[in-house]
């Protein structure tokens, strides 16, 4: 049995292009792979909470060292390693928000990558901790940004999935969305088209 986590990050729920391309991913996933467990976890509609001074200090103490109210604190961020720790494919919907990721994402990924869980540092370097998964990356924009300088979404969440141990991605596009009908329907049928090509030949790990 496989399991999926899926972290999306859209603030525009319903009608959220990445979304959708998420669940399509997901629906042919589950097409090859019935026994597949799927955990989502929506961060436009609930969104965890961003660290601050306390919460910081919360995680950053040892289970067994934590006061009952650190505990408290921590049990979010507990729960999210222990989803990511668990899953076999990552899929995260990465709406371009500004040429990066929308804040909700940013503090998802603080929240998971915590030192001497999900990485450490050694001799020669950080090493991560969250291996033998793999990622997906769906990524949506207004306009054409794939492989330009101002493209921070792509390159930050491969960053933090490879410092956390996670180097198999796929990423799927839909760019120019916000140009016109016609290139916005262009784009989603590409992604679409992207998305059916991926979970035809792979099964879930």
């Amino acid at each position: 049995m496989s399991r999926l986590l899926i972290v999306t990050s859209s603030l525009s729920g319903a009608a959220s292009q990445s979304n959708r391309l998420t669940e399509r991913y997901a629906a042919g996933l589950q097409a090859s792979d019935p026994a597949l467990v799927v955990t989502r976890r929506d961060l436009g509609r609930a969104p965890v909470a961003p660290l601050d001074g306390a919460r910081l200090k919360a995680i950053a103490t040892p289970l067994a060292m934590r006061t009952a109210e650190e505990a408290l604190v921590a049990r979010e961020s507990d729960a999210l390693i222990g989803e990511l720790q668990a899953a076999d494919v990552v899929l995260i919907g990465a709406p371009m928000y500004n040429f990066t990721v929308p804040s909700q994402l940013k503090s998802w990924f603080d929240h998971v990558a915590r030192a001497g869980v999900t990485f450490r540092y050694t001799a020669t370097g950080p090493e991560g901790l969250v291996n033998g998964k793999r990622a997906v990356i769906v990524t949506t924009r207004g306009g054409r940004h794939r492989g330009r300088p101002e493209d921070h979404v792509v390159p930050y969440v491969k960053t933090m999935l490879a410092f956390i141990g996670i180097h198999e991605l796929e990423v799927v596009y839909a760019e120019g969305l916000a140009i016109g009908e016609q290139e916005r329907t262009r784009a989603m049928s590409e992604a679409e088209a992207h998305i059916d090509a991926l979970t035809s030949t792979e099964l879930a790990a």
